[in-house]
């Protein structure tokens, strides 16, 4: 497997769950396109499926059952610009079924994944926020994503991932911005007639 690299960096909530995902999403920096892919997993144990990494339910959570590595599968209708991957986690509550080493691969289909990035998290407590970029550190281009556990703490055998949210950047045009007006006056002067 070819790898390329993301030297942006990886920011990992370490207390109080400090990095919040939807943030860039109310400032419209990016649009939360989670629900628009098909999912797929490795494996998950009875009532803890790929159904709860998309629940938008932080207590709830996705458990393989099986060897390592565990994979989540996310495909794409078309090729899809991707800004960022968030994952949460929490060692505090899940110990050893906490992902330490993580590996984020792209391609058209599992025939031809390339590694966009290895990585390992220690004790995260919340969002991991993954950036998907290529060597311009542009956001990726792909049809599909795979996410990768190869390692848990303490060597635990099976993974837990509580949510995954992916991000795309909100396209805007050269020709028209369209500005966001706060108050009703300002926004009955946004356009000309």
């Amino acid at each position: 497997m070819t790898t390329t690299t993301c030297t942006v960096p990886i920011r990992v909530s370490k207390n109080n769950r400090e990095i919040d995902p939807t943030e860039d999403e109310r400032q419209g920096i990016v649009q939360n396109i989670t629900k628009q892919a098909y999912w797929h997993v490795s494996s998950c144990k009875p009532g803890h499926g790929v159904d709860k990494l998309l629940d938008d339910n932080l207590e709830t959570y996705w458990q393989s059952d099986g060897p390592q590595p565990h994979l989540v599968n996310i495909q794409f209708k078309q090729k899809t610009k991707i800004k960022d991957l968030c994952i949460f986690s929490d060692f505090k509550v899940d110990e050893s079924y906490t992902p330490q080493k993580i590996s984020i691969r792209t391609g058209i289909n599992h025939n031809n994944l390339v590694e966009l990035r290895c990585f390992e998290i220690h004790e995260p407590a919340g969002w991991v926020i993954v950036p998907t970029r290529d060597a311009r550190s542009n956001p990726i281009k792909t049809w599909m994503i795979q996410i990768a556990v190869l390692a848990n703490h303490q060597s635990g055998r099976d993974t837990h991932i509580r949510q995954i949210v992916v991000h795309s950047p909100t396209e805007t045009s050269s020709i028209f911005i369209d500005p966001k007006f706060s108050s009703i006056e300002l926004a009955s002067h946004s356009s000309c007639r």
